[in-house]
């Protein structure tokens, strides 16, 4: 019962990491220190995308499923859990790039945003 908790907890991280190098940059507005801790983490996932790897939580989560015996899967964790439910295909290469292009292209134009926001507030 315990790999399988710590398995579910991987899921969960894994989500939260997803969200917070897509939408993350959202915080900077509010916390412009944010940006430390979110650029390397929108760039990692762009590049987990750009390059078809597949994320090491995804490894940490089967890892514990198996110990649990459960089983894996294969494929990485877009491919599991998200795809199927945005999209009815399998993930293709090119949809892997347009992914880590959406993550990219959502960031800096988040990022603009803050830059705007932080300079009219100073001008005010």
């Amino acid at each position: 019962m315990g790999y399988r908790i710590l398995a579910d907890a991987a899921v969960v991280l894994h989500l939260a990491f997803i969200l917070f190098a897509v939408l993350g940059g959202f915080l900077v507005i509010r916390w412009p220190r944010s940006a430390w801790m979110h650029v390397p983490a929108a760039l990692w996932a762009a590049a987990v995308e750009f390059a078809g790897w597949i994320c090491p939580l995804t490894h940490l989560e089967n890892h514990f499923r198996l110990k649990a015996g459960m089983s894996g899967y294969p494929g990485g964790f877009i491919e599991h859990y998200l795809i199927p439910v945005i999209y009815p295909e399998a993930l293709t290469r090119g949809l892997q790039i347009a992914l880590g292009i959406g993550v990219l292209s959502l960031n800096v134009v988040i990022y603009l945003w803050a830059i705007i926001h932080a300079r009219r507030s100073k001008h005010n």
